[in-house]
């Protein structure tokens, strides 16, 4: 557990870098990185912890042996319960004592750094303008944000991805919008207004017209390319793109 070791963030814009890197670890964790998780989260061993890092990255482990602790602890025992339940019940489950744990560890800085009410409003309105790890495990954040955008377009060619997917074209998996340098800035900024609001499935991140993003076939969640490791080139070649959550689904004992 030496992820976060030694790191005391002191400003609030350096708590909220940490949030969001140990929030990025724990997303990888529950969504990208499941099946690790899964595997290590194992109901024949003890009491186990989720914990993510500042450097985006998480593990599976013991709680701390001091008393009181160097930090919060995340819920103790979420292995315990992974065989009890339904994987995706399990999984929200972590991840809404994630949530918790990362604005405990948040606001324990800001107690233990002096932050006044100013900068405890403005380190819960950094946080509040990201989806909860609840909200990207369980694709909420995806349909809140398809309620708010009444056109969802990903290709350059602006065709919805309700009609790529009704058509089913090789296209409607990918979408890499690279602005020509001639094209209308006003259509820009439209498309950044229609897309804003779309996730990615991965790092819960917002969409950005600048980036490479790829579409499962089977839940239909949107991923930055780099998140799951697909190249526009790679995905020139894939029939049918499974995400690594449902790459990895298969029946639980």
């Amino acid at each position: 557990m030496d992820g976060g070791a030694q790191y005391n963030p002191r400003t609030v814009e350096e708590v909220f870098r940490d949030f969001k890197g140990r929030r990025a670890g724990m997303i990888k964790a529950l969504t990208t990185d499941v099946e690790e998780f899964y595997q290590q989260s194992d109901p024949e061993k003890e009491n186990l912890c989720l914990y993510g890092y500042p450097n985006e990255q998480w593990e599976v482990n013991l709680p701390a042996e001091e008393v009181p602790p160097e930090l919060p602890e995340p819920a103790l025992g979420i292995n315990f319960a992974r065989d009890g339940m339904q994987e995706k019940d399990w999984l929200s489950l972590v991840a809404v004592h994630s949530d918790a744990w990362l604005l405990a560890v948040a606001f324990y800085f800001g107690a233990r750094f002096g932050f006044d009410k100013a900068d405890r409003k403005r380190l819960f309105t950094m946080i509040n303008e990201l989806p909860t790890i609840f909200e990207v495990v369980t694709g909420s954040a995806k349909k809140q944000a398809k309620e708010k955008s009444t056109v969802s377009t990903h290709l350059s060619s602006n065709k919805s991805k309700s009609d790529m997917k009704g058509r089913g074209s090789e296209s409607s998996k990918y979408s890499n919008k690279l602005p020509a340098k001639d094209e209308d800035e006003g259509l820009d900024e439209e498309e950044d207004e229609e897309h804003g609001e779309t996730l990615c499935g991965a790092c819960g991140e917002n969409y950005a017209s600048d980036e490479f993003w790829i579409c499962c076939d089977i839940c239909e969640k949107w991923f930055h390319g780099k998140c799951v490791k697909i190249t526009p080139a790679r995905a020139e070649h894939i029939k049918q793109y499974k995400c690594p959550t449902c790459s990895n689904k298969r029946a639980r004992p």
